[in-house]
């Protein structure tokens, strides 16, 4: 029998908070397996990882034989995910894990629609520590995803998603790094998914605290929601 939730960690030098985010999934009242991908972290995070590994059945590693990526990494982990459904969580503390429980009460009314859920960090719920730079090109590119494909959402860089399993392990996206949100975004709203939003606590953290992502990102982003328009 099928797990209900497939939570997929890509890991990248996250020592300091790994143990943390992997007890805090552990303790949602829901039946799931976690499923971590290393993208060869160069910190004690590998030697945590086997650690976890021995202490829970419910919990897998994957360990990439060199860095590719966010995007890549959860290419591994939605390839061996067995859960009706499949949910991305940061290695960090940025996102707390009690949200995944809203995101699955959303996903559970009206099974028979094409939907994803997201958690959006603009709805309204606690946001700490996000720079104006950040949200601006949040916003940004949220806004074009809603001209280019005709939808209306709030938060399409957000790192919780939620997709039922079929869907995500039909679809073939070729981002290695975090424009796997854009290119994700735009094949499930081609497909006629409708995505849904809940509001989602956000804690973020900056460059001195293991940020990755840069402006080079962003415009990574934007071309492809621009290329995923029109092609596949």
């Amino acid at each position: 029998m099928n797990t209900k939730v497939s939570v997929v960690i890509p890991v990248y030098n996250e020592e300091k908070t790994l143990e943390n985010i992997v007890e805090e999934v552990q303790s949602l009242d829901v039946e799931k397996e976690i499923i971590l991908v290393d993208d060869f972290s160069k910190d004690k995070s590998r030697e945590i990882e086997d650690k976890l590994e021995k202490k829970y059945k419910n919990l897998s590693v994957y360990k990439q034989p060199e860095n590719r990526g966010k995007g890549a990494a959860l290419r591994v982990g939605f390839k061996h995910a067995k859960g009706e459904y499949v949910v991305v969580q940061d290695a960090d503390l940025e996102y707390d894990p009690k949200d995944i429980l809203k995101l699955l009460e959303v996903m559970e009314e009206g099974r028979d629609e094409k939907k994803v859920v997201y958690g959006s960090r603009f709805l309204g719920e606690e946001r700490i520590s996000m720079t104006f730079t950040h949200t601006l090109g949040n916003k940004m590119l949220t806004i074009l995803t809603n001209v280019l494909y005709n939808t209306w959402i709030t938060d399409m860089e957000t790192c919780y998603k939620l997709f039922p399993r079929e869907l995500i392990q039909s679809i073939e996206y070729h981002s290695n790094r975090f424009n796997f949100e854009p290119e994700i975004t735009a094949k499930i709203l081609k497909r006629g998914y409708r995505i849904y939003e809940v509001p989602i606590k956000y804690f973020g953290r900056d460059w001195k605290e293991g940020k990755h992502i840069s402006w080079k990102d962003g415009f990574a982003a934007i071309w492809a929601l621009v290329k995923y328009r029109f092609v596949d």
